[in-house]
């Protein structure tokens, strides 16, 4: 690319004020080379150093962060180009690695193995955006900061936990990258288990981000390998004017038995979560767009409420960020029936004013700040893969293995409900409405 091409294809999707917009293209430079030639790296190393002149980089503070959003084949080769040719000789180095962080436990080991050998486990920052969203952000304070939940959060009080990952399209043309990798590797073995670790966790000692990453690793090592039996599939098919997931143009591979929806139960073998199970849920082309996290809370012991539903905490990490505690109350007025409501903290509603950061936002800034909270350890990406690899080796090499199909724009396999109740979800209580009721004009006289 030419640098107009390039500035036009980063920009080309930015909202912003067009006096902003230029001073940032001003501030933006590109430089092509190729990955496997010293000579390119050289020549990077020599734009970045006439850049850190000009701005007047001072004396052991020319610092520089290298992020690399690049296919899995290419990670090394980049790493030792950057390590040999444009290391940072008067500052720190901060290298970004986005996922996916191998295929399964062996791959990612080698890579890991690889890194560690080029950059110290310090100057890497494993990037998961999740960890950047709001609400992912917020989990630890609602627990550790509200006396009323840490009371409550083990399995004498909750029942069941769901964690949901919904798209409402499809591989739309990714089809040929997605195969390889399937909605398990795609967003569950990193997103939504590094959401389950920060419900799941101990307390930690201290903010410190050592000292959270400690406890996520505990948690993750209490994790045994997903079973089959704990494990729902399912492939999108036409519907709805909208082509199956086998149809797409890319996907090279026919026959393909990829899943694009996948339903795990897994379970934590510790004090505190011994048998509750934390369902997680992912797929795409789905009905709805929408990642939640559904804590649901154990039956009243002898409930004088016969047929009230189950309380509930749910967590909407997108969109429209919320907290709300699914309760039971009496019916205003002189009925004694018993209605569910909800205390209800809606972001968008509550925080009118307030522009909440993209997560690589936050991110990024973490990565300058030198704060590795938001970011996964060497050790915790291990523990993770060892829960997934043997499901995912089963998927890849057992032809016999269930995969359901269900229609494109569907809640998922037809199954599925079937699946979660099995693990405890009571949905008695899951298209609720809270009625709104007006009192004007109303006689309250007996």
């Amino acid at each position: 690319m030419t640098h107009d091409d390039y500035l036009s294809r980063v920009t080309q999707y930015i909202k912003a004020d067009p006096k902003e917009l230029e001073g940032f293209k001003a501030l933006t430079s590109y430089h092509a080379g190729q990955y496997d030639q010293d000579e390119s790296w050289q020549s990077l190393d020599q734009v970045i150093a006439q850049s850190e002149q000009e701005r007047g980089g001072a004396a052991g503070k020319k610092n520089r962060v290298f992020y690399m959003a690049l296919p899995p084949s290419v990670f090394i080769p980049v790493a030792k180009g950057l390590k040999k040719n444009v290391y940072a000789k008067e500052g720190v180095n901060r290298l970004i690695v986005e996922k996916p962080f191998g295929m399964d436990t062996e791959s990612s080991n080698e890579l890991g193995r690889e890194l560690g050998a080029l950059f110290s486990e310090e100057e890497i920052y494993r990037i998961d955006h999740y960890l950047g969203k709001e609400m992912v952000k917020n989990l630890m304070t609602l627990r550790f900061a509200n006396i009323f939940f840490s009371q409550c959060w083990d399995r004498k009080y909750i029942d069941n936990v769901q964690i949901t990952f919904k798209e409402p399209f499809g591989t739309e043309g990714r089809g040929g990258y997605f195969d390889d990798f399937g909605i398990i590797r795609d967003v569950m073995q990193n997103h939504l288990l590094q959401v389950l670790s920060l419900i799941a966790m101990e307390r930690p000692i201290s903010t410190d981000s050592e000292a959270i990453r400690d406890e996520k690793v505990k948690v993750l090592q209490c994790i045994p390998p997903i079973a089959a039996k704990d494990a729902l599939l399912g492939q999108y098919v036409a519907a709805n004017g909208k082509p199956g997931y086998l149809e797409d143009e890319t996907l090279k591979n026919k026959q393909s038995r990829t899943p694009t929806f996948a339903a795990l139960t897994l379970w934590i073998q510790n004090e505190r979560w011994e048998g509750v199970p934390f369902v997680l849920k992912a797929g795409k082309a789905l009905n709805e767009a929408k990642v939640e996290v559904r804590i649901q809370f154990r039956n009243v012991a002898g409930n004088l409420y016969k047929g009230t539903p189950r309380n509930e905490l749910v967590m909407r990490i997108q969109p429209n960020e919320a907290v709300y505690i699914k309760f039971n109350n009496k019916q205003p007025g002189l009925s004694y029936q018993t209605i569910q409501s909800d205390l209800d903290l809606t972001y968008n509603s509550r925080y009118t004013e307030m522009a909440i950061p993209d997560a690589y936002e936050s991110l990024i800034l973490d990565v300058l700040r030198n704060d590795h909270s938001n970011f996964v350890r060497d050790d915790e990406l291990e523990a993770a893969w060892k829960i997934f690899t043997p499901i995912l080796h089963k998927i890849d090499q057992d032809p016999d293995l269930p995969l359901e199909t269900y229609a494109y724009g569907s809640r998922g396999p037809a199954s599925l409900d079937a699946f979660v109740t099995k693990y405890g979800y009571d949905r008695s209580n899951a298209n609720y409405a809270w009625p709104v009721q007006s009192v004007s004009g109303a006689s309250n006289k007996l």
